[in-house]
């Protein structure tokens, strides 16, 4: 039987090919059953089997159906919470380590990129645009921070209008910061060879396997309408598709809507006049706008966000709204895709690590940075899975509130609370 196909959208258009994975049928054994078939699924599960566990993976639609196929495709430097927030949670000393396993985590995505040989078209290169004087400023305190306590020298910053058009065309830019060491890629086609380097490990991946329940104890039970595994580990990657699965974690996290769109192709010379040295482009306000350009010249603009979880009508002519307030250059381009789907944020906009006893693990809620955080997330599952926890440990000190409002409330009580923000994005 066909499984559900993904959204329909650019990535999916340019998609690989991808074979269909078999649902789960029957009852079956492993060392790791992994929930969720994304980015953080794939990663722990590709590291999980090159250490020669028996690895079954469910995912409940198709590889990449959620976020992991659907999001900006940028790669980014650390987390979406400042460098200076995390030192005050957890220490100055902690504060570097994760710092590192942020770095550790982009080498590791373009290893695996080259190990593998996934066509992804992975780029290096990064812009944080700044629209007004404070978003400059606070540029300028953050190459500082990043050079003096984490070592980082990857960061240029540019001070000027007549400079920032080195990097992007828009009227609305006065400077910013340039980043070579983040960059942007085909997040569809990185996430199908994430899979296809999983199976060729060994891991056993199913589509079309939505897990109802977990029965926890000393050998979990994952059960879904085909069948059940049995596992001695858990891992839930289910990010903003959690659902009930695991209450305890679901609390931490809220489904935020985001939305896409990608123009006909704009040709190179006009393509490359609006983002002249191909990089990722990412605004500083709290509701962003993040924008690349494709392998095939494609604008592919982001910059529209649901904390309601409602999706605004007429989207192609709200995102274009969106996309011409940067650039009016762009007054006669329509866009041929629009799209959106759900990523999972925190309060404190910090991933989320965790356990759930000591054989059910989880991460989650890297509210924006889940290309690149992802594949050490894998990594430091996978140890502490085998027993060395301590770097996923630093993760999980990370402290988390959970959303008020409880289960009726929380979703009125953020979207109510991010007009807020939108009134500060306003401010001069």
């Amino acid at each position: 039987m066909p499984r559900e196909p993904h959204v329909e959208s650019y990535y999916a258009a340019t998609a690989n090919p991808a074979p269909e994975r078999p649902p789960l049928a029957g009852e079956v054994s492993c060392d790791v059953c992994i929930v969720g078939g994304g980015f953080t699924g794939l990663s722990a599960a590709l590291e999980l089997a090159e250490r020669g566990y028996a690895v079954v993976l469910l995912e409940a639609r198709r590889i990449g159906w959620g976020a992991s196929g659907r999001n900006g495709g940028q790669v980014c430097s650390a987390f979406s919470s400042s460098m200076d927030k995390v030192a005050a949670w957890v220490g100055r000393d902690d504060a570097r380590k994760l710092f590192d396993l942020t770095e550790e985590s982009k080498r590791l995505l373009a290893e695996r990129i080259g190990k593998h040989g996934i066509d992804c078209d992975l780029t290096w290169g990064y812009f944080n645009s700044a629209d007004r004087p404070r978003e400059l400023d606070d540029c300028r305190e953050w190459q500082e921070e990043w050079s003096r306590d984490y070592g980082y020298d990857k960061l240029t910053l540019v001070e000027t209008p007549e400079a920032a058009r080195a990097h992007v065309d828009s009227p609305t830019v006065i400077g910013g910061l340039a980043d070579a060491g983040a960059g942007h890629l085909h997040p569809l086609n990185y996430c199908l060879g994430l899979a296809e380097a999983a199976a060729a490990a060994g891991a056993a991946l199913h589509e079309g396997s939505a897990v109802t329940r977990i029965v926890r104890g000393a050998s979990p039970v994952v059960e879904t309408a085909q069948g059940k595994v049995r596992a001695t580990f858990v891992v839930v990657a289910c990010n903003a598709y959690l659902g009930n699965l695991l209450p305890e974690a679901r609390r931490k996290i809220m489904p935020v809507g985001t939305y896409i769109g990608a123009t006909e192709p704009l040709g190179e010379e006009r393509a490359r006049s609006l983002i002249p040295k191909n990089e990722a482009i990412c605004d500083l306000k709290f509701v962003l706008n993040y924008y690349r350009l494709s392998k095939d010249q494609r604008m592919l603009f982001g910059g529209r966000v649901s904390y309601s979880g409602i999706t605004a009508p007429n989207l192609p002519q709200a995102m274009g709204r969106k996309m011409r307030q940067v650039f009016p250059q762009l007054s006669d381009v329509r866009f041929e895709f629009t799209w959106g789907g759900f990523v999972a944020i925190t309060m404190e906009r910090s991933p989320h690590f965790g356990r759930v006893g000591t054989n059910v693990f989880f991460a989650q809620g890297y509210s924006g940075n889940g290309v690149a955080m992802s594949a050490i997330a894998g990594r430091v599952l996978a140890e502490a899975i085998g027993g060395q926890a301590e770097r996923f440990d630093v993760f999980a000190r990370l402290p988390h509130t959970t959303f008020p409002g409880g289960k009726l409330l929380r979703t009125p009580t953020l979207a109510l609370a991010m007009l807020w923000f939108r009134l500060k994005d306003l401010r001069p």
